[in-house]
């Protein structure tokens, strides 16, 4: 199963600490406003974060990613927890939409260049980035986790 995972905070989704990070490759965290990973959980139980950020390996084992690159909510202070959207490959393919409109500024220019290939768009939506990362599992597709509930789900420690 192939999914894709969104790593946000709860209330306004700023501030995600996550390590291990190109941008900062010493022991500090990177601080993204949210972070999108691909999650491979293979058939023999085993699972793998792909992470074009992360200077760990590629694919890097769940386990190992969790504790080098998440770490454990009892390392960070409370306003920094984050939680976990899971959506599953197809549906996220079907479904997922951006105009890339959350890469300008507020007079409508890039922030950062942006990727040369199309905007992604299906039959139903131009945007609706902010389906996939709100972290109301009342919004959007897939399942929301906190860590400890993302790790019991998909490590193989907990199987």
């Amino acid at each position: 199963m192939l999914c894709s995972l969104y790593i946000k905070r709860e209330e306004d989704g700023k501030l995600v600490p996550i390590w291990k990070q190109q941008a900062r490759p010493g022991n500090g965290p990177v601080i993204w406003d949210y972070h999108v990973v691909l999650l491979h959980v293979s058939s023999e139980g085993q699972s793998f974060i792909y992470d074009l950020d992360t200077i760990l390996p590629f694919p890097c084992p769940f386990d190992t990613y969790v504790e080098d690159a998440l770490k454990s909510d009892a390392d960070i202070h409370p306003q920094f927890r984050r939680k976990f959207r899971v959506v599953r490959a197809d549906c996220y393919l079907k479904n997922f939409a951006s105009d890339r409109s959350h890469m300008k500024d507020s007079s409508g220019n890039w922030k950062e260049p942006p990727p040369e290939y199309p905007c992604i768009e299906t039959g139903d939506s131009t945007m609706n980035l902010n389906d996939f990362i709100s972290m109301d599992p009342e919004v959007g597709w897939g399942a929301v986790y906190t860590l400890s509930a993302f790790v019991h789900r998909f490590s193989s420690k907990s199987h």
